[in-house]
């Protein structure tokens, strides 16, 4: 697991300087969408992925702690999470959540990361 559920694992296979936008995005169950931007500031990382018809064109912001792996080659990202888990999460709202702290404490908290990080954090 990573250090911080804002930062991508070690493991994930995560390329510095290669662009995830248009990698399809791959949950426990299937497809959720893809990747329509990304960020990998220091402490800040995450992927926003556009769901498409799946959520009826909504986007969601995952962490990048739940980026399980990368794979470059085949152009797909893959999250530790179901679809369930992506579909109930704290509705993402870019305008108003993108650069919203308290937002991204939420959502932490959604996915039982608490406002440290949790389990990824190690701040249980």
């Amino acid at each position: 697991m990573s250090e911080n559920v804002w930062g991508y694992r070690e493991t994930s296979g995560r390329l510095e300087g290669v662009d995830l936008t248009g990698y399809k995005v791959e949950a426990e169950d299937g497809s959720i969408g893809k990747v329509d931007k990304h960020s990998d500031e220091a402490g800040s990382a995450y992927i926003v992925v556009d769901t498409g018809p799946w959520i009826f064109g909504k986007e969601v912001l995952l962490p990048a702690g739940t980026v399980s792996r990368i794979d470059v080659a085949e152009e797909k990202v893959y999250v530790e999470l179901s679809k369930e888990q992506i579909k109930s999460a704290p509705e993402f709202i870019r305008e108003n959540h993108l650069d919203d702290t308290g937002y991204r404490e939420q959502l932490g908290s959604y996915y039982g990361l608490g406002p440290f990080g949790g389990p990824f954090g190690g701040h249980m």
